[in-house]
Formats: C-alpha cells, sequence, structure tokens
C-alpha cells in the first residue's frame, strides 16, 4: 500500500468512528425525561424511618408511605416501573448529582442546592419543630435554645442543621449521620432536643411517646418542600413535576396521601398540630 492509499484508509477509518459514535450519540438518551421513557424505570432515593414520607417493612423490605405513593403515581405516568435506592436526607443531593437516582423527595430549595440541582415546585408547607427531652423546659421561642449550654442533635447535612445553625448559633449543636441517631441521642440524654419538620416529629412522638415533647417556637419557621432532579437544559421532566405537583395539591390528593402515612403510625388527621400543613 503505498503513502496516497494508506491516507486514504485512515480518513475512511476514521469518517467511520465519527459516523458510529454520532449514531451512538443519537441513540442515547439526551435527559432524564428521555432515559425514562427509554429504560421505562424512575429510580427514586428512599430513607429508612422517615414516616409519613416512608415506611419500610424490614420484614418483606417492601416500601410504603406517602412519597412512595407519589412515585408510583409519577411512575405510572411516566409509563415507567419504580426503583428505590436506600439513601438519606444528606445524601439523596449526592445521589442525583451521581446519576443513581432521578427523583429526590422531600426536599428544601436552599440557595445552596440551587446551585447543584433543580426543583419542581413545592409538594407542601411544612413548619419547623423541636423535640425536647423529658425534664427539659419547652422553648417558647428558637432564643430560648441558643445557648451555649443547650445540645441540639441534628442529622448532618438537612435542612434541620441549617436551621438550628441560623436560629440557634450559640448553642452545642451535635452532628449526626442520620435522623435516628440524632433521636437516639435525644432518648440516652446526649442531647436536649432535636430540630425536625413537624410531619417528622409528630410521627417520632407517635411511635415513642416517652421520647419527649413537641414545641413549636416562634418564630413560626416554614419552607416549602419540593422534588429535587438534576440540573439540565431540557425542562420537560421538570414541567412536568411541576405541573404534577401544582395539581395534586391543589385537588388534595397530596393531603390524602399525607394522611394514609400518618396512618401507619396510628396518626389521624385531629392528632396533628394546626402549624402542620399540607
Amino acid at each position: 500500500m503505498n503513502r496516497r492509499d494508506a491516507l486514504t484508509t485512515v480518513a475512511l477509518a476514521g469518517a467511520a468512528m465519527a459516523a458510529a459514535s454520532g449514531s451512538a450519540k443519537a441513540d442515547a438518551p439526551t435527559s432524564t425525561l428521555d432515559r425514562i421513557k427509554k429504560n421505562g424505570l424512575l429510580r427514586v432515593a428512599v430513607i429508612v424511618g422517615q414516616e409519613p414520607y416512608f415506611h419500610k417493612d424490614l420484614a418483606t423490605n417492601e416500601w410504603s408511605g406517602a412519597c412512595i405513593e407519589m412515585a408510583r403515581d409519577i411512575a405510572s405516568k411516566l409509563g415507567a416501573k419504580l426503583e428505590t435506592l436506600e439513601s438519606t436526607w444528606g445524601n439523596q443531593i449526592l445521589d442525583l448529582q451521581a446519576d443513581k437516582v432521578d427523583l429526590a423527595f422531600a426536599v428544601n430549595p436552599t440557595p445552596e442546592r440551587a446551585l447543584v440541582i433543580d426543583f419542581s415546585t413545592p409538594i407542601l408547607v411544612h413548619s419547623f419543630t423541636v423535640i425536647t427531652k423529658k425534664g427539659f423546659a419547652k422553648p417558647q421561642t428558637w432564643a430560648d435554645l441558643n445557648k451555649p449550654e443547650v445540645k441540639i442533635a441534628v442529622d448532618i447535612g438537612s435542612t434541620h442543621e441549617t436551621i438550628a445553625r441560623r436560629y440557634c448559633p450559640k448553642a452545642n449543636i451535635l452532628g449526626f449521620k442520620n435522623r435516628d441517631e440524632a433521636i437516639l441521642a435525644v432518648a440516652t440524654g446526649r442531647a436536649d432536643c432535636n430540630v425536625s419538620l413537624a410531619v417528622l416529629s409528630v410521627s417520632t412522638l407517635k411511635k415513642n411517646p416517652n421520647l419527649g415533647d413537641l414545641a413549636i417556637p416562634r418564630p413560626l419557621l416554614t419552607l416549602p418542600t419540593n422534588m429535587g432532579i438534576r440540573a439540565e437544559s431540557d425542562r420537560r421532566y421538570k414541567d412536568f413535576l411541576s405541573a404534577w405537583a401544582d395539581y395534586n395539591r391543589s385537588m388534595g390528593q397530596t393531603r390524602e396521601w399525607m394522611l394514609k402515612g400518618f396512618e401507619a403510625v396510628g396518626l389521624t388527621a385531629d392528632d396533628l398540630p394546626p402549624e402542620v400543613q399540607f
């Protein structure tokens, strides 16, 4: 083969490789929505012991709860099957970024998170509360907890930690891997209280009424709870989830899912403080 023929062969090979690469790219999903439709799978982050959002039956490994009901409804609208990945409040953002899941529920849209992921419109709005250990004076205001001698247990990376550090910077804030460990710290006396969203606090105390008492300090702090997704230029997935959230919230379906989730721990609408919004 002469030099000219060799160059022609190389050029043809390069063109073939480029064509194959272009074909592969054309076949690959270009967005989260495309991938879900192509694979028929919606991957969702789930968190153990976070009723009414998530509940795992340890005997069967089956998941239930308000967010599971929501995820199933979303999957059905997309013609997909639901797949779960066990995570934590702090890690589910990382799971989104790492493309391990397509959807994270009950994510509070902080400015810091908005730099790395995207959000749907709110599913509902929550209030922040405090679970105090037995014998600890119930705080009337957040200032009552903002003292060096007060030990506040929070799960690292959560909005609970953000609220505690923002409103109680002088307190001794103890960070734990997950909320279960933070609650255990209150139960064993290692911490005086735990900062949690109201929906989590009421279910925790229903399961363990001897743990302590529920306090709702003033000023009343609320924050919308949204669905988190990967940031991408294709807005169809985000727009779909936002329309889904707005529709189900306005129709009262979201409230029904939440109340069903509360039923799993023996709570009814009458057991919920008025500050617990849906």
